[in-house]
Formats: structure tokens, C-alpha cells, sequence
């Protein structure tokens, strides 16, 4: 009988190395463990990262019931287990003095959870997976071919020196970059089609205990006039994350910028919890930055290295859709990938060499860029509608401007009208319903019924001769000025979506 050649020429080589152990990452390896294999095509995956202790981020800590979908499909839903995740329902939304209920339609559930502990679970999972090997080393560059390919990367261990004559070189056929936000390879990766992330805004973070929000087990999302929007969610059975969006900059003073411009306008039962809070820790922060992704593989791209999560694609937190989005992409990803490495001629022996080891499933890119590219326009559904819908909300609920404000309103009085004007918004935003067009009718819609309101809704005005307001609607001779308005407020609605949605259809 004649042995089978390894077509593994050390153990530093393998199918598919990935780097980076946050979210997409473990998923991404335990999903390459599980797709059909022989003994011929069976995968050897290196999982690295910089360190496998638990994370401590402000982000990443609610996942949307799609991200959940995406959980079951990969067969990773236990990954939320006794990490004392807390169900999430829906949302409650705040707004001068107001608060209407917006829970998921058809009994749907997300999780909230420390994002550390979800990230340890993940790569529990993933060691699990057959042919997995993770290791804990910080990657300093890739490895390529006279021709630009990348065959690998340079990396070394933890507890040796970066720079020393320790590092150790490792191979694959494909490398998966899963870094982050502040990825360090995907200028290399995008090549001249790179365009630079685009800062929205900044999250300061907290940690709130023992507090109860408006409607338990529901993300609130405070909107706050002058300022961003304000989050809070539980994470565990004691703590609540708040998160308060910080536009133009980081105050320099940040316990002086909560206490005069947040906390007046958040409920009185969660004030002493916030003061507490900024006198217990010093608060974190991170950049809410937005980056379209670009269609990979193309001739501007490293052959032989593939951008994923955040190093690919970023959209403003507020609408926690980062994870889902991911999680997703991994779900396509698989199913596209189960045809390479299951393609019946990896069997067949070099003809122009017969001694010569079997080649790898990833070995030739040429069959790997048509899964780019359908990956690419696959996912678009779900992360075109949640991408779209994170920085539209976010500028209706985040900006000054009179015509925004004029959006704003209109889409908290039509979360009030109920039925259809929560479910299908709130589905697009739970990642359930990945339909950019539907989207586009919601949003809309919605500066359609802003319209309605400047006319019809009765608006406070000041009575002559008294500091006392009454609620007045408005008369006909406020027509012409109220039309102008709903013609800037429609125009602006456009300037806010249209662009969104162009980022969406570039493919380069």
C-alpha cells in the first residue's frame, strides 16, 4: 500500500491561516472545521492573535436576534451560555420625556453580555474544531511570493521579543485578516482601492449597578438634545452598559460633560449610578468609525489574503449590528467555500509531476476569487440594510441640524403610531429582515410623516404676554414657510440615504 504524501511541508504549515481571536475570527475557524472533509481534504487552520486572554471592550455586547440566526446556523449558539447573558427583547427609546416601546417582532431574542466572556466562548468553540490550532503570537507581516502573493505570515510567540531571531515564518494557501477596526494589514490587502475609515463619532463607556432601565430587558436608546444618542443595555444581572456618543471630539473633562449634558435628561433612578460609576473606574472609550466594504480579490488586492469582520466592513454601534454582520459573513463564506474544498479534482495526481504532494483546496486563488465576489454581493441583503440604516439612524438621531431635527421628530412620532411603523423598522434593525428596499420605504415613510406633522401636529407656542407656553396648530398663513421646510426636510432625507446606498452598489 503507498502511503499518502502530506502536502504539509512542516507544522508550521497550513490550509488556512487567520489572524485575529475576536468575533469573526473563532467563528471563521470553527465554520472551516466543519464543512465536509475526507482524509484527502481534511484542514489544518491556524487561529492566531496577539494574546487569548479575555478582551475588556465597551462594544461588541448586544447581538441582534439575525447575529443569533447566524450563531444556530454555524452550530455555535451555545457560545451565549453561562456567560450570564441577558435576553434582549427589544427597545425602549427616550425622548423629551417620552418613551415608546419597540420590542422584535414574533417573540425574536437577542443576547447582551460581556464582550470578553462571549469572545472566550467563541474560541473555546473554535479549539474545539477539528484541524484547529490556535496560537498565541503577534503577526508582524506577511509572507510573499516574488509575484505579491501572500504565502503566509511572520510571527512570534508570546513571551519572546517581536523583533528577536525567534520569529518563526508560518504558511497557508489562504490568509484570513480578522484584526479589527484598526487593522494593520488591510492597507496591504485593498492596495490602491484602499479607502480610509471615516470617524463618525465616540462612545465613553460605563458600568452601571444594579439599576433598572425603563423596560427591563430592552436596549434604551436616550436621544439627547445637543448631543449624540446615549445607550444603555444590561450585560449581566448587576451591570448595565451605558454608552454616550461624544461627537467632534472626546470632551476633555468627561465626569463635567455627563453630569451637565447626559444625565439631566436620563432617568432620575439611574443618576446616582452614573455619578457612582465615574468615581469607581475611569470611563473607556472607542472610535465609532464607517467603512464600506470593497469587493476583494480584484486586481489591486493581494492574491492569496482575504479582509474580514471589522478590517473589512464597519458601520456606526448604535444600531449593534457589528457582530450580526460578521457572523453572517461567516455563514455565506462557509456555504461558498464547501465546493473548493470539496472539489473531486483535488484527488486527481499532477500529471506533469506524479511524485509531487496534493495540492490544497485554497492552493489556487483563481477559484477563490469567484467567492469573493459572490460573498461580496451575497451579503449585501443583510449588511447593505443594517450598514444603510446604523449611519442613517444615527444622523436623524445624532445631528443639530433644522432639517435633521425635523426627521427626528417625525421618526419618533411614527414609532408611536404602533403596528407595522415598529416591525418593520425594528426587524431591518434586528437584522431579520435584510431587505434594503424595504428599508428605503421605512425611511421614507418616515420623512413623508414628518411632513404630515409640521402640518397637522400641534407645536408649543408662547403665549403674548405670559411665560406660559400652549399647544397650538399651526394656521394656514405658516403654510408657505412649513412647505418650504418639508422641501429641505425631503431633500436632506435624500442627502442622508442616497449616499449610504451608493456605498453599498461600489463594487471597487
Amino acid at each position: 500500500m503507498v502511503a499518502t504524501k502530506s502536502r504539509y511541508a512542516s507544522p508550521n504549515h497550513f490550509d488556512a491561516i487567520i489572524i485575529g481571536a475576536g468575533i469573526a475570527g473563532p467563528a471563521l475557524a470553527y465554520a472551516l472545521s466543519t464543512l465536509p472533509q475526507t482524509s484527502e481534504n481534511a484542514l489544518r487552520i491556524a487561529l492566531m492573535d496577539r494574546s487569548f486572554a479575555e478582551p475588556n471592550r465597551i462594544v461588541g455586547e448586544l447581538l441582534q436576534p439575525g447575529g443569533m440566526k447566524a450563531l444556530r446556523e454555524l452550530g455555535m449558539d451555545d457560545c451565549v451560555n453561562n456567560i450570564d447573558a441577558i435576553p434582549c427583547h427589544g427597545y425602549a427609546v427616550l425622548y423629551q420625556g417620552n418613551t415608546v416601546h419597540i420590542p422584535y417582532p414574533d417573540k425574536e431574542e437577542g443576547r447582551s453580555f460581556h464582550h470578553g466572556r462571549f469572545v472566550q466562548n467563541l474560541r473555546a468553540k473554535a479549539r474545539t474544531g477539528k484541524g484547529v490550532e490556535c496560537i498565541e503570537a503577534v503577526v508582524s507581516d506577511f509572507i510573499e511570493s516574488p509575484d505579491g502573493r501572500v504565502l503566509g505570515v511572520r510571527a512570534t510567540r508570546k513571551g519572546e521579543k517581536e523583533q528577536s531571531q525567534t520569529s518563526e515564518d508560518f504558511f497557508a494557501d489562504v490568509t484570513f485578516v480578522a484584526d479589527g477596526w484598526s487593522s494593520k494589514f488591510r492597507p496591504k490587502v485593498l492596495g490602491a482601492s484602499l479607502r480610509e475609515p471615516r470617524l463618525k463619532s465616540h462612545f465613553i463607556g460605563f458600568v452601571l449597578k444594579d439599576v433598572t432601565l425603563p423596560i427591563p430587558k430592552h436596549g434604551t436608546v436616550a436621544l439627547i438634545p445637543g448631543t449624540g444618542p446615549v445607550l444603555l443595555y444590561q450585560i449581566g444581572e448587576h451591570e448595565t452598559r451605558m454608552l454616550v456618543d461624544a461627537q467632534g471630539g472626546l470632551p476633555k473633562d468627561i465626569p463635567a460633560y455627563v453630569k451637565s449634558k447626559i444625565i439631566p435628561h436620563l432617568p432620575e433612578n439611574l443618576h446616582d449610578s452614573i455619578s457612582d460609576s465615574m468615581v469607581a473606574e475611569r470611563p473607556k472609550s472607542m472610535p465609532n468609525s464607517f467603512f464600506p466594504a470593497t469587493k476583494q480579490g480584484g486586481k489591486h488586492h493581494k492574491s492569496g489574503a482575504v479582509l474580514l469582520g471589522d478590517a473589512w466592513n464597519m458601520r456606526h454601534p448604535l444600531t449593534g449590528g457589528g457582530m450580526t454582520v460578521a457572523l453572517s459573513d461567516v455563514v455565506i463564506l462557509r456555504q461558498l467555500l464547501d465546493s473548493v474544498v470539496n472539489d473531486p479534482t483535488l484527488a486527481l495526481p499532477d500529471a506533469d509531476n506524479v511524485d509531487a504532494p496534493p495540492k490544497g483546496p485554497f492552493s489556487d486563488w483563481s477559484k477563490l476569487v469567484p467567492v469573493l465576489t459572490d460573498l461580496h454581493w451575497q451579503r449585501k441583503g443583510l449588511a447593505g440594510t443594517v450598514n444603510i440604516l446604523s449611519v442613517a439612524l444615527y444622523d436623524l438621531f445624532g445631528a443639530e441640524d433644522e432639517n435633521l431635527f425635523v426627521l427626528r421628530e417625525g421618526c419618533f412620532k411614527y414609532f408611536e403610531r404602533g403596528g407595522e411603523c415598529i416591525n418593520g423598522p425594528v426587524s431591518l434593525l434586528a437584522g431579520i429582515a435584510p431587505r434594503p428596499l424595504y428599508l428605503a420605504y421605512h425611511f421614507f415613510s418616515v420623512a413623508f410623516y414628518a411632513i404630515y406633522c409640521l402640518f397637522a401636529h400641534p407645536r408649543p407656542r408662547k403665549i403674548a404676554d405670559s411665560d406660559k407656553t400652549e399647544m397650538i396648530v399651526p394656521g394656514i398663513e405658516e403654510y408657505p414657510y412649513l412647505a418650504w421646510r418639508s422641501i429641505m426636510a425631503i431633500y436632506t432625507a435624500a442627502v442622508v440615504f442616497m449616499p449610504l446606498v451608493w456605498t453599498e452598489i461600489r463594487w471597487w
